[in-house]
């Protein structure tokens, strides 16, 4: 990652704050960090911006990767800062569940608009600053295992992730010529923040008395390795993705699951 620019969405916790611990300590010369989190971001902002005497740039940007008509402003701000990327982490997701008969439209909507919209229109500002660059360059899309194995209830979140893993697919396609690689993660459960957003994870915490407790749980049903991946785990799969160690790779998906899908 030696003197790379990458740009994050969803990057001010869990996977995304993982990685871009990871890029920095491997030595990316730029980073453009996006989450929605205002509070979040500014949780982060010393510790990366205390590394800039080390020659790290570091920008955050309090954005929601649905909303189309600010795009082009961020567009703007990076190619005035940077001139474009060379690296780019399609990370921003949220999750719900309910079963497809008694889950609300707008419910629905919004795991979709986060997940599927927000991913898209990351992909068009992202290869946009990549080209911009000339260099060519690498793109992970961060899916999941649920867009490959269906369980009830996540009719929503898997949906989303089935439809980001076939959109890198066919950015994959689109941008081959162009030496720009995209590849895509399918993680199973991961120990991350996200899983706070789920009712029957929080009921589970309340019966099992903490997370730590109710991640075992989880894992030793779900995985036949009986673990779940940390977050730092998955940076370290990302980089390798992002990085030149990866450099016959293109379309693929790589599934961490801890052998869920088998």
């Amino acid at each position: 990652m030696q003197g790379v620019i990458a740009m994050i969405t969803g990057a001010a916790s869990g996977i995304g704050l993982a990685t871009a611990r990871r890029l920095r300590d491997e030595g990316a010369h730029g980073l453009v960090l996006i989450d929605r989190d205002a509070e979040a971001l500014e949780r982060i902002e010393d510790e990366f911006l205390a590394d800039d005497d080390k020659g790290l740039v570091t920008v955050m940007f309090d954005h929601d990767v649905t909303d189309a008509a600010s795009w082009p402003r961020l567009e703007e701000k990076v190619r005035e800062i940077f001139g474009g990327i060379d690296r780019l982490v399609v990370n921003a997701g949220v999750a719900d569940n309910g079963e497809i008969a008694e889950m609300g439209f707008d419910a629905w909507r919004r795991v979709l608009s986060i997940n599927l919209d927000g991913a898209f229109l990351t992909l068009q500002t992202g290869l946009r600053l990549i080209r911009a660059g000339g260099k060519g360059g690498s793109v992970v899309v961060v899916g999941s295992a649920a867009g490959i194995k269906a369980e009830p209830g996540v009719g929503a979140y898997a949906a989303s992730k089935a439809a980001v893993l076939q959109l890198a697919r066919v950015a994959a396609r689109e941008h081959a010529a162009a030496h720009i690689r995209i590849n895509a993660i399918a993680p199973g459960g991961v120990e991350t923040p996200i899983w706070e957003q789920a009712p029957f994870f929080q009921t589970m915490v309340e019966q099992t008395g903490s997370a730590r407790a109710a991640f075992d749980q989880m894992a030793a049903m779900a995985t036949p390795l009986g673990r779940f991946a940390t977050a730092d785990e998955i940076a370290g799969q990302i980089a390798f993705l992002l990085s030149d160690a990866s450099a016959p790779m293109t379309g693929a998906v790589l599934v961490s699951d801890g052998g869920y899908t088998l």
